[in-house]
C-alpha cells in the first residue's frame, strides 16, 4: 500500500453521528477532505457538520440506514450526482455491540449484530466498487475490533461479526489489489464512544466505556494509518499484546477465560 494524502479526498464515513465516526469526520474535513457523513440521526449529523464550518474541507449530511438496500443505493446516487461517480475513501465504521451469555440471547440479536457489523458494510463496499475504481488512491477502511482477532465469552455475537469482517477484509485486500483498491483493517480496543450506549444487552457497557480510548485519539491513529497505507492497524498497546499472546499461547488465554467463567458460575 502506498502513502496517500487527505486534502481533496472524497470520503464516505458510516456511523458518523457520534463516537469514532464523528471524530473521523471532523478531523478529515479539517484536513481538507470532502466527507459524506452517513448515519440515521439527522440532528446529530448536522451538529457534526456545523462543528466544522469554516475549515478547508466539506461535510455533507446523509441520513441512511446502511442495513437497508435502498438507503445504500441513495449513497451511491449521491456519489454519482455530486462527485462525478468517484470515491477515494470508504470507511465502514457503523457498528452495534452485544454483551450477553449466548444461551440467554436470541436469533434476532445475532442477526441484527451480523447485519450491521458485517453484511451491511460488505454490501455497501460491493455497491461502491465501481466508484472506488474511479477514485484516486482508493481505500476501503473497515473498522473492526481486537475482538475480531481474539475471542472472549459473553460477546459471542459481536465477536463473530468482527471475525467475519476481519476475514473478509483479508480476502478483499488480495482480491481488490489488482483493481487499485487498498483494503485496511482497523482494530480498536474499547473506545469511550456512544457505541456502548448502543449495546443491546448486558451491564458491562458502562465499565467498558470508562476504560476506553478517546474517539479523537482513535480517529487520529486511523487517519495516520490511511495516509501511510497501512494494511492493518491495532490501535492500543494492550490490544497488540493481547493479539500476540493469543497467537503464541492460545491455550493459555482460553484456560484463563474458562477459569473466570467457572468462578462466575459459582
Amino acid at each position: 500500500m502506498s502513502k496517500r494524502y487527505i486534502s481533496g479526498k472524497r470520503v464516505i464515513c458510516t456511523g458518523a453521528s457520534s463516537g469514532i465516526g464523528a471524530a473521523l469526520s471532523r478531523q478529515l474535513v479539517a484536513q481538507g477532505a470532502h466527507v459524506l457523513m452517513v448515519a440515521r440521526r439527522e440532528e446529530r449529523l448536522k451538529e457534526v457538520r456545523d462543528s466544522v464550518q469554516g475549515v478547508t474541507g466539506q461535510a455533507f449530511v446523509h441520513v441512511a440506514d446502511i442495513t437497508d438496500a435502498a438507503s445504500r443505493q441513495s449513497i451511491a446516487d449521491f456519489v454519482s450526482n455530486e462527485w462525478g461517480g468517484a470515491v477515494d475513501v470508504l470507511i465502514n465504521n457503523a457498528g452495534v455491540g452485544s454483551i450477553e451469555v449466548f444461551s440467554e440471547s436470541d436469533e434476532a440479536t445475532l442477526r441484527h449484530v451480523m447485519e450491521v457489523n458485517f453484511f451491511a458494510a460488505m454490501e455497501l463496499s460491493r455497491l461502491l466498487l465501481p466508484n472506488l475504481e474511479r477514485g484516486t488512491q482508493a481505500v476501503i477502511c473497515n473498522v473492526g475490533s481486537v475482538l475480531g482477532h481474539v475471542a472472549v465469552p459473553h460477546k459471542s455475537e459481536y465477536v463473530a461479526s468482527k471475525f467475519a469482517l476481519h476475514g473478509m477484509t483479508d480476502a478483499l485486500r488480495i482480491e481488490l489489489a489488482c483493481d487499485g483498491i487498498d483494503v485496511t483493517l482497523v482494530s480498536p480496543s474499547t473506545t469511550g464512544s456512544e457505541f456502548f450506549t448502543s449495546v443491546l444487552n448486558g451491564a458491562e457497557a458502562s465499565d467498558s466505556k470508562r476504560r476506553g480510548m478517546r474517539p479523537d485519539d482513535v480517529a487520529r491513529k486511523i487517519i495516520a494509518g490511511i495516509i501511510k497505507g497501512k494494511r492493518e492497524i491495532i490501535l492500543s498497546t494492550g490490544g497488540k499484546l493481547l493479539v500476540l499472546a493469543d497467537r503464541i499461547l492460545p491455550g493459555l488465554l482460553s484456560r484463563i477465560q474458562m477459569r473466570r467463567e467457572e468462578k462466575r458460575r459459582e
